[in-house]
């Protein structure tokens, strides 16, 4: 497949006009499609503009349907809803309503619509595509428009992207907003935690999601919640006793509380609702429990985009624009959306069809049709939750003699914790024995080993840091002292959660199995680093939760200039030698540049960049934003920029630095970091049982070829289990980063979305994809 390669700037928009609006319920990250639709619709040379308030605003016309510029949506990016309105809006499901959009449109030939919603909104929309011929020919009968109009607008594009909150729409593994309101449903989580730990107290949660689970089964599974409750997945008959067992047996492990999350569209099998205050009822009478109910409403709307909605929402915003200029009359209406790490371009009507199927199994009570419908990454967080939060009966778990130990190495980062205890719960469901490594090798060196148990790992999701210590020494000075350790609590495999440090010592540890037979154990690593700097990996635990850090701090540092004269800020950022922090910081935060390691600048540049702030600065725009990754250049210092620019601009802005340091370590794991690393951790944990059995000869494990030492990574769609042997070749080992990193690929969006002309490669977008329906086995191999 030696395609040529597309690029962003060859395509021409000249001529065309793009309409954008948002329509059905408010969701965070709405403001960043809206964004990168117009700079990018703008940057092709074609006309962009704002429907406001929705639907209803093309019908109504007038000042509802304006032209905009790029200073139009100059800081609209750090806020949530969204600032062109939305409005449930009955007119245009007459004809009569959609006659009079069509009537609006035309007159400001706009025949490119970019609908940002829900199913509903999009399957108005691909309705209005259908009548549009018929409804332009009704407008020239009745004169409103001449035949010369019919011809040139006959046709309307329509490419939609999903903003909801419940993550309900088929086809998308994540929509916009989606993972704002997971933080702020966490934030309440963690929260309410430690009032109910003080008083020994039970909490009903209820989230939101009418008629999908997804917030309330993730958020289940980012907290280690007792009890979910969702639509797609009723408990069983003689649920109430199961429940209240359950959670009598936690409060008798010396559990202080319990946490029960309802979303609330949750039904029982015979789908009879099941409300929070139900569930209060029952745990009272039944246990006596003193219990609470908190029901979050319209706070999961609120509140600012996450980094992640905003990246998310950005590539969909530059997707949409080149669907759209790419779209001929025969092109079905489309979405876009993301598979794993991938944009992709799917068919409209088949995402709504599948996502009322969903609906349609639900109410037949064909459930596990439901869940499958949903898609893996559904599934396999149902799956993980019921594999993490019941613990079965000591007499029912298999007993395998097994011993695997798990351990931390490298800097500490957000979701390690996660990982280890979904390791350790999934371990002992396996039926082996864990072992927890306190301080890395360091530690195992001298012993410092013991072992775990399923109660001894509960509530660590929430928590930031590494519990079990970390440190960054490799093991190669100690192999000695560790193969001892290895021998004599007799360790059959190892699961290392760290960053590069972690990939360096399994190479090690696989190097010295020539020497050293105790190491001729499964081995896997688990990529965990803010830095984001691990070959055979798109994404890193913790690297979320650090970006989300940089992006809050920019958003606060870019609201104490407000009010005051134009100023630049220079902000630099962690990472070592890897720009993935600078550079994704860059596109979530707005900022004007972003200087990283990874693609060398000289002096011309930097002086390129001041004057393009200069000219910036005089017009409405007040504030300037420059991230620096620490170590971009060694003589090009974060002091150097910053006297440069404040040289530059004298009597245009003033300039201020920032060095954010180990803020951006700490914190509680953002709901991505948790999910992802339970989710891999336990994958993980499976495939070294599955190790563990193949290597199992004459009483011993025996594992010494290069596929039984690997980094379990996800790469695009999938997640891989890659030999560390084979990623060597992938590694720049000097400066402690891949030789290729994807990430690199969306530097020109952030350039351009900062109005330079830039060389944009897009050549991976474009083909339209059907739905797949994934049959079960996919699901093991699939999506987060």
């Amino acid at each position: 497949m030696d395609h040529q390669p597309k690029f962003f700037e060859n395509l021409s928009g000249t001529g065309k006009a793009i309409g954008v609006l948002t329509s059905g319920g408010d969701a965070q990250g709405m403001n960043a499609a809206v964004r990168a639709v117009v700079r990018m619709g703008i940057y092709v040379k074609a006309k962009v503009y704002f429907v406001y308030e929705g639907y209803q605003g093309m019908v109504d016309g007038g000042d509802n349907i304006v032209e905009v510029s790029w200073e139009s949506v100059s800081s609209i990016l750090q806020v949530g809803g969204t600032v062109i309105g939305s409005a449930r809006c009955k007119s245009f499901r007459t004809r009569e309503g959609r006659l009079q959009a069509a009537c609006n449109l035309v007159q400001r030939g706009i025949t490119n619509l970019c609908v940002i919603g829900g199913d509903g909104s999009l399957t108005g929309a691909n309705l209005f595509r259908e009548e549009w011929s018929g409804l332009l020919e009704e407008l020239a009968q009745k004169g409103k428009i001449d035949e010369e109009a019919v011809k040139k607008y006959a046709y309307l594009n329509i490419v939609g992207m999903v903003g909801s909150i419940d993550n309900d729409f088929c086809g998308t593994d994540m929509t916009i907003g989606t993972d704002s309101a997971l933080h702020r449903i966490i934030e309440v989580v963690d929260a309410i935690m430690t009032t109910a730990q003080s008083h020994q107290r039970t909490f009903v949660l209820e989230v939101m999601g009418r008629h999908c689970g997804y917030l309330a089964l993730v958020s289940a599974l980012a907290c280690g919640a007792d009890w979910v409750f969702i639509p797609e997945y009723p408990p069983e008959e003689g649920w109430e006793d199961t429940m209240c067992v359950k959670l009598s047996e936690n409060r008798a492990r010396k559990k202080r509380l319990n946490i029960i999350i309802v979303a609330e569209g949750a039904i029982d099998c015979h789908n009879k609702p099941i409300t929070s205050e139900k569930v209060k009822d029952l745990v009272v009478q039944r246990l006596g429990f003193d219990t609470r109910v908190t029901i979050l409403g319209h706070v999961q709307r609120g509140g600012t985009p996450s980094a992640f909605d905003r990246i998310l929402a950005s590539r969909m915003g530059v997707e949409a624009v080149l669907a759209l200029l790419e779209a001929t009359p025969a092109t079905p209406a489309c979405v876009v959306s993301l598979s794993g790490n991938q944009a992709v371009r799917l068919p409209l009507m088949e995402c709504v069809q599948m996502t009322q199927e969903v609906q349609k199994a639900m109410d037949e009570g064909r459930f596990v049709e439901a869940v499958r419908l949903r898609g893996r990454s559904f599934e396999n967080n149902l799956n993980t939750y019921k594999l993490l939060s019941h613990k079965k009966p000591d007499a029912e778990l298999p007993k395998t003699n097994f011993n695997v130990a798990v351990l931390n190495v490298g800097a500490p980062a957000a979701g390690m914790n996660a990982a280890v205890r979904a390791a350790v719960r999934v371990g002992i469901t396996e039926g082996h024995k864990m072992f927890a490594v306190i301080d890395g090798f360091e530690g195992f060196a001298k012993g410092k080993i013991k072992e775990i148990s399923w109660g001894d790992v509960g509530g660590w999701t929430g928590q930031g840091g590494s519990i079990l210590g970390t440190k960054r020494t490799l093991p190669a000075k100690y192999l000695e002292k560790i193969a001892d350790q290895m021998r004599t609590n007799n360790i059959n495999a190892l699961m290392v959660i760290g960053g590069f440090e972690a990939y360096e010592s399994c190479l090690q540890l696989h190097e010295a199995r020539s020497r050293f037979e105790e190491f001729c154990v499964p081995i896997c690593v688990l990529p965990a680093t803010i830095s984001n700097n691990v070959p055979g990996t798109d994404f890193s635990i913790g690297a979320d939760t650090s970006l989300n850090a940089i992006v809050e701090t920019c958003d606060r540092i870019k609201q104490s200039a407000s009010g005051t004269k134009r100023r630049v800020f220079i902000i630099e950022t962690m990472g070592g030698f890897c720009g993935y922090l600078a550079n994704m910081g860059a596109l979530a935060a707005g900022a004007d540049a972003a200087y990283i390691f990874e693609e060398q600048f000289d002096i011309r540049e930097l002086q390129a960049n001041v004057e393009h702030l200069t000219e910036k600065m005089k017009t409405s725009i007040q504030r300037g934003l420059v991230l620096r990754n620490e170590n971009c250049n060694e003589n090009y210092t974060t002091d150097f920029i910053y006297q440069l620019y404040s040289e530059e601009g004298k009597g245009v802005f003033d300039c201020r630095k920032n060095v954010l340091g180990h803020m951006q370590q700490g914190g509680a794991p953002s709901p991505f970091d948790r999910n992802f690393g339970t989710k891999i951790s336990a994958k993980a944990m499976q495939w070294i049982s599955k190790k563990l059995k193949e290597t199992y000869r004459k009483g011993k494990v025996f594992a010494n070829t290069d596929d039984s030492v690997c980094l379990l990574g996800m790469r695009r769609r999938n997640l891989v289990f890659q030999p560390v042997a084979e990623l060597k070749t992938e590694t720049d080992f000097v400066h402690r980063i891949p030789k290729e990193q994807w990430w690199l690929k969306l530097r020109p969006l952030m350039k351009i979305l900062a109005k330079y002309k830039t060389s944009y490669d897009v050549s991976d977008s474009g083909q339209l994809e059907h739905v797949a329906m994934h049959s079960p086995k996919e699901a093991e191999t699939g999506a987060i």
